[in-house]
Order: structure tokens, then C-alpha cells, then sequence
């Protein structure tokens, strides 16, 4: 079996130090599993795959290559999610076209106020990319703020599902996917993250901020190892919705 990918970044005190305090036990996969797809758009992939130094010239959040094997990870998880019948729910940003309620998001970051310049396109940068579009069944979560809960109807949507456990993917692995996997885990659900469908525009903050989140809030796994978890479940479980998902509003995203 390799290494996480943390190890790299640890030191032997480090490694010595979670061995001997406890940290990192397996917690387990629930029953009723939704798997989360958080903020998988164009304002975090870009609109093509290609060096993340090329692609952020236009797509100030981008986290260039490294999305696009996550990407196609993540459509294997939703493709055997959907051919179980298990919830899918996306998140993705929502913003006022004069950027007010961009509130504290723009205290860090002196590019705040651009908007995506891409040549012959009017790509909306929280549109969710298309290689993993949502389904009718599927739904779709407005945010502005990192954690999919905050603010949000993803604990109601939750609960009428019946849901004990997600599954989280997506970006960005150190703001908004910690950000939702410390709320499910302060809700007490389990929750694990598919390693590979996973994602950041920094290397060393991806693979400390999975270390951490191993250690404390959820297990990080191989997407190989959730795929076959999803084949255990029975079919049909969840009574999902049946219509179209809501179209997206058109909004800058952080």
C-alpha cells in the first residue's frame, strides 16, 4: 500500500506524536451515505486543463491541473452513486452582480474584484464544469461562504434523506472541503474523503489539511475503496427528487 501523501511534509516527531496520541483511528463508513461534490466549477478548474501558473491569469482561483484528474475521479463516484440510487449533492457559490455580499471574502485578496477574463466565452465561474454536470436527481447547493452548511439547507436536505455519513470530494481541499467536513463532523455524521477527488491550488495545504483531517474529523481514502464501499449498499435506499436542478445564479465565486 503507498504512503499517504502527507508523509512527505511530517516529521519524525510529527509521526511519532500521532502514533502515540491516538489520532487518526479509522471511524468507518455509515449506512446512508450522500456523496458531496463541493465547488467544482470553472472558477477553481478553469475552462481547459493546463498549468495552474497559465490557467490563474484568468481564473484568479484556479487550481490548474491538478483539478482534472479529481475531476474525472469524481465522475466515477457519481456515476456508481447514480446507478445506486445514492444522493449527489453539489455546492456551488452564489454572489449579487455588484459583489456586496462578498463581504469578508474580500479582506485577503487584492484580485477580489475581477471577474474571469476568458476570450469568446461567457463561462459564469460558479458554473459547476461539465464534465460532471448535475442529473435531474440530483441537487444543487448555493453558498457563500466555505462550508457547505453555513448558511445553507444542507443539514435539512440531509436529515430528509436520512443520510448518517457523507462522502466528500472536491476543492478546495484546505478551505471549502475542510471547512464542510469539520461541520458534518460538529453534526455527527461520518465522513470520509476520496483522496483523489480531492483538489487545491497548493500542494503542501492539500496534503497537510488531509493529514489533519485524518487525524481528527474524517477518513481519508482511496477512491478505488468508496467505489466498492458503494457496492455493498443496497439500491434504492433514498427517495430523491425527481425534477430538473435549480438553475444557477450567475455570480463570481471565491
Amino acid at each position: 500500500m503507498s504512503e499517504p501523501v502527507w508523509n512527505e511534509f511530517l516529521t519524525d516527531r510529527d509521526k511519532a506524536v500521532f502514533e502515540a496520541s491516538g489520532y487518526g483511528a479509522r471511524g468507518g463508513f455509515g449506512k446512508r451515505p450522500a456523496l458531496l461534490v463541493i465547488d467544482v466549477n470553472y472558477a477553481f478548474c478553469g475552462d481547459k486543463p493546463e498549468p495552474i501558473l497559465e490557467s490563474i491569469k484568468r481564473w484568479r482561483n484556479s487550481c490548474g491541473e491538478d483539478a482534472w484528474p479529481a475531476v474525472a475521479a469524481i465522475r466515477s463516484l457519481i456515476d456508481k452513486a447514480h446507478a445506486k440510487g445514492l444522493p449527489v449533492i453539489y455546492t456551488t457559490g452564489v454572489r449579487r452582480e455588484d459583489n456586496w455580499d462578498a463581504g469578508s471574502w474580500g479582506w485577503k485578496n487584492s484580485r477580489g474584484g475581477e471577474k474571469p477574463k476568458v476570450p469568446v466565452s461567457n463561462i459564469d465561474g460558479n458554473e459547476i464544469v461539465p464534465e460532471i454536470a448535475p442529473a435531474p436527481q440530483d441537487i444543487v447547493i448555493l453558498k457563500q461562504k466555505p462550508s457547505g452548511f453555513f448558511g445553507t439547507n444542507m443539514a435539512s436536505y440531509l436529515q430528509l434523506l436520512g443520510c448518517d455519513s457523507v462522502i466528500v470530494t472536491g476543492t478546495t481541499t484546505s478551505g471549502c472541503v475542510r471547512a464542510t467536513v469539520l461541520d458534518a463532523f460538529s453534526l455527527n455524521f461520518r465522513v470520509a474523503l476520496a483522496e483523489e477527488g480531492c483538489f487545491d491550488r497548493s500542494q503542501a495545504s492539500h496534503a497537510i489539511n488531509l493529514c489533519d483531517m485524518n487525524a481528527k474529523y474524517a477518513d481519508v481514502v482511496k477512491t478505488a475503496e468508496v467505489l466498492s464501499f458503494f457496492d455493498t449498499l443496497p439500491s434504492g435506499m433514498f427517495d430523491l427528487p425527481k425534477g430538473a436542478p435549480k438553475a444557477e445564479a450567475k455570480a463570481v465565486n471565491y
